[in-house]
């Protein structure tokens, strides 16, 4: 077993146990939810509903089932047993009411862990509304790795120039980018990127998928995600999806619906506001995980990835993925604050951070030194009623450097 990995999303998981009596940890399969739970809460009880004797007696008598562990506890894999929330929330207000009689503080009795947060949110909505603190917990971040905890990444130049950070040459960054961040890649030194991968798809389809989906359906939802990995970081065309996987439209957006509801990819919206009324609808697609992706792109190695033309749409992923988990770790809503830009004159700029009132414009480029060309776009945002701040663009170059007064080059080391 390897050194734990601190996360840097655990002082979230900790306010909010001074908060709920309930905290909810959703997330794909494998990015170290239960782990980083029994790290920070080494002497709660846990329990997994992977096991079966667990589960059954959770479906059959949840009411001895919570009486059998004391709380503060961890159950796992919750999702397999929703009918607990029910009996959770009796627990909960019978605690909470002791509290208040007695002039206690309380801290949070349950952690819940799951694969499956469409399914365990509708659960929770019903059930236990008001009562539970929730979170989205993804793979390893580049900050993570390094050891460091990231504010969220927002691109104000001055204090940015006051953080030291490390270079890294494109050689390292798609070695990065074709590794991907599932913490057992990280554990396990003697795992291959292809042979995790092959096992991660397999028990997503038949753990998380296999319920979702008719069973004569699987390859061609194998094809559905491949075909959305070598689109990421475009807008999404659903029809196009669909025809590759020989899919009807519905049935790709419910692929779509499940795909974002586990976590695997994010839709990233374009900005609108009242000013604006051509842009487009369609949001971007984007895998969390670039390893993922690469994988059901069908690259063999990073040498490769890196030369093609898949790199730059990889690259942009990549970026756009350590931002936004930059906001989760600190508990911020990204859906709040990132959006893209394009108008119906195909005018785009890659992402569009809102925050404290400042709309901060930024472009990703793979190269060292991009054309100044690529900020051209920024112009469009005059005319809204926003205050603009300077313009960025994020890429290979080694240091900050200004592109003119109102414009930075910014390595992507800073994300």
């Amino acid at each position: 077993m390897g050194k734990y990995i601190k996360r840097n999303i655990e002082n979230v998981v900790k306010k909010l146990a001074t908060q709920f009596p309930v905290v909810m940890i959703t997330g794909p399969r494998q990015v170290g939810k239960t782990t980083m739970l029994r790290h920070i809460g080494q002497n709660f009880n846990y329990v997994s509903l992977d096991n079966l004797n667990a589960r059954e007696l959770a479906l059959t008598d949840p009411e001895l089932f919570l009486e059998t562990y004391e709380t503060p506890l961890i159950i796992d894999e919750f999702q397999y047993a929703p009918n607990l929330l029910s009996y959770i929330k009796i627990k909960v207000d019978e605690s909470r009411f002791n509290n208040l009689i007695n002039n206690k503080t309380s801290e949070a009795m349950y952690y819940l862990t799951g694969s499956q947060s469409f399914v365990s949110m509708k659960n929770i909505s019903e059930s236990l509304a008001g009562r539970v603190g929730i979170i989205e917990m993804n793979s390893f971040s580049q900050s993570e790795l390094k050891g460091v905890h990231n504010a969220c990444f927002v691109p104000e130049i001055e204090k940015l120039k006051t953080i030291e950070k490390g270079k890294m040459t494109n050689k390292e960054i798609f070695s990065k980018i074709f590794k991907g961040n599932y913490p057992e890649l990280y554990v396990n030194k003697n795992l291959t990127s292809d042979k995790f991968y092959e096992s991660y798809v397999k028990t997503y389809i038949e753990r998380d998928i296999r319920d979702l989906i008719n069973i004569q359906d699987e390859v061609k939802f194998m094809k559905f995600m491949t075909s959305l990995a070598a689109r990421t970081g475009e807008e999404l065309n659903i029809t196009t999806v669909a025809n590759d996987a020989e899919i009807t439209v519905p049935t790709a957006n419910n692929w779509i619906s499940i795909l974002v509801n586990t976590g695997l990819v994010i839709l990233l919206e374009p900005f609108s506001n009242n000013v604006i009324k051509r842009t487009i609808k369609r949001p971007k697609i984007y895998f969390m995980d670039t390893g993922l992706a690469c994988y059901l792109a069908k690259y063999p190695n990073a040498e490769i990835l890196e030369a093609s033309s898949y790199s730059g749409h990889i690259f942009e992923t990549y970026v756009i993925s350590e931002i936004i988990k930059s906001y989760i770790n600190n508990g911020i809503d990204y859906k709040r604050h990132l959006f893209y830009y394009r108008d119906e004159k195909k005018r785009e700029i890659d992402l569009l951070i809102d925050y404290n009132n400042e709309l901060y414009p930024i472009e990703i480029k793979k190269g060292k030194h991009p054309s100044s060309e690529c900020i051209k776009n920024f112009e469009v945002l005059n005319k809204l009623k926003y205050n603009i701040s300077k313009g960025v663009v994020l890429c290979m170059i080694d240091d900050i450097f200004p592109i003119n007064k109102d414009n930075y080059y910014i390595p992507i080391s800073y994300i």
